[in-house]
């Protein structure tokens, strides 16, 4: 088939990757002009590195990568552990993969690399989707600058604003969390006097958290913080925000948070929205997936993961079935309810992380402190559903 794919993100590049590994003649439309270093830190959960495993990309990923030791909760006032539990080792022997942490532009870097090989995947920059119309036997795109294409398949991997998701459901409206978020990236070397544990770290407080942790094999330190914010609303991954503005909000917390900030050159800021749950994501010979289909709050590490997934399965659909349509609404149906399940585990980790209210932080976080230290095989089972999930097999 001719597949096109709006986007050229981790979705839209993993998706072209799985597409062009079954013989499929595949183009990414890119708007930008070039792939740059915009973003930070992403977690990369076993799941998700299963189909990395699959697409050969695993050694490449870990050369740059970073792999922690453990993932763990700590208090961001006082940096006293509530809970703390094997990951390093733990992940491949219990989910058949690593876990590993590692800059955007680098896993962007590592997939565009791997398109350039492949001789059935073009991708074409400075090319934006305008419209889309379906006839009974494909699809045609009109573009930026006047040009027209025909496709067999129309992914729309085009994230939180897509035209294709557009054209599917129609227009609808996010709803602002009341949270903004932060983030930056710190060079290790700066971070002596209270260097980050070694762990994918999240410090919880009132009415905020942080996540901090390493990238490039230890060289670079990704802070990521949230805060309850009602007066300030912008969406965007590069608006800088004024230091000071960050070092207030996270005054008398742990001095490994607060050096962070203090060495940090630059950090940026976003307003969180939420987006309902799409009831579709296919329509004839278009679909959507990752941020398309079903953006995500921060709060799983997973929105970069199910794309990985999202990607693996429409492969898979497709190869199974002889009709494109019939395989567009077996795909919607494997992967909706799984990841309409992440979605909503994600907001509700946005309240875990903020507890307020004493009563609400010792009834959460004292049953999270006795797993851990007591049963820590009960935090393992928790997460098996989520890091043991093999969408490859």
């Amino acid at each position: 088939m001719k597949i096109l794919i709006a986007g050229g993100g981790i979705a839209g590049l993993t998706a072209a990757l799985c597409f062009a590994e079954d013989g499929h003649d595949v183009t990414v439309l890119e708007q930008a002009a070039a792939f740059s270093e915009v973003g930070a830190g992403l977690q990369i959960g076993p799941n998700g590195m299963r189909v990395m495993q699959a697409l050969g990309l695993e050694a490449e990923m870990r050369r740059t990568a970073f792999e922690p030791e453990r993932i763990e909760m700590r208090f961001g006032e006082s940096g006293k552990t509530i809970f703390t539990i094997p990951l390093k080792d733990k992940a491949i022997d219990r989910w058949g993969a690593p876990y590993l942490h590692i800059h955007r532009a680098d896993l962007i870097s590592i997939l565009e690399n791997a398109c350039n090989a492949a001789p059935n995947i073009e991708v074409r920059f400075n090319t934006q989707l305008q419209s889309v119309e379906q006839t009974p036997t494909g699809v045609t795109v009109h573009l930026s600058g006047g040009d027209v294409d025909n496709a067999d398949l129309l992914v729309g991997a085009d994230g939180i604003h897509s035209v294709v998701q557009a054209h599917i459901v129609g227009p609808y409206v996010p709803r602002f969390t009341g949270c903004i978020a932060w983030r930056g990236v710190v060079p290790a070397s700066k971070l002596t006097a209270h260097p980050p544990p070694p762990t994918a770290c999240a410090w919880v407080g009132r009415g905020k958290h942080a996540v901090t942790y390493y990238l490039r094999g230890g060289e670079l330190v990704n802070l990521v913080g949230v805060i309850e914010r009602d007066d300030w609303r912008e969406e965007g991954w590069s608006i800088e925000g004024k230091k000071e503005e960050l070092r207030a909000e996270f005054e008398g917390w742990d001095p490994v948070i607060g050096d962070i900030i203090e060495q940090g050159e630059s950090f940026f800021r976003w307003a969180l929205f939420d987006r309902p749950s799409l009831r579709r994501w296919v329509d004839e010979r278009m679909c959507v997936l990752g941020d398309a289909a079903h953006p995500m709050l921060p709060f799983v590490a997973q929105g970069a993961v199910m794309a990985m997934e999202d990607a693996w399965m429409l492969k898979s659909c497709l190869k199974g079935s002889r009709s494109i349509v019939e395989a567009l609404k077996t795909y919607q149906a494997r992967r909706h309810a799984r990841a309409t399940h992440v979605q909503a585990l994600s907001r509700k980790n946005a309240t875990t992380f903020h507890h307020r209210n004493p009563v609400q932080r010792l009834m959460t976080y004292g049953p999270m402190w006795l797993a851990g230290n007591i049963l820590p095989e009960i935090v393992h089972q928790r997460m098996d559903w989520i890091y043991g999930y093999d969408v490859t097999a």
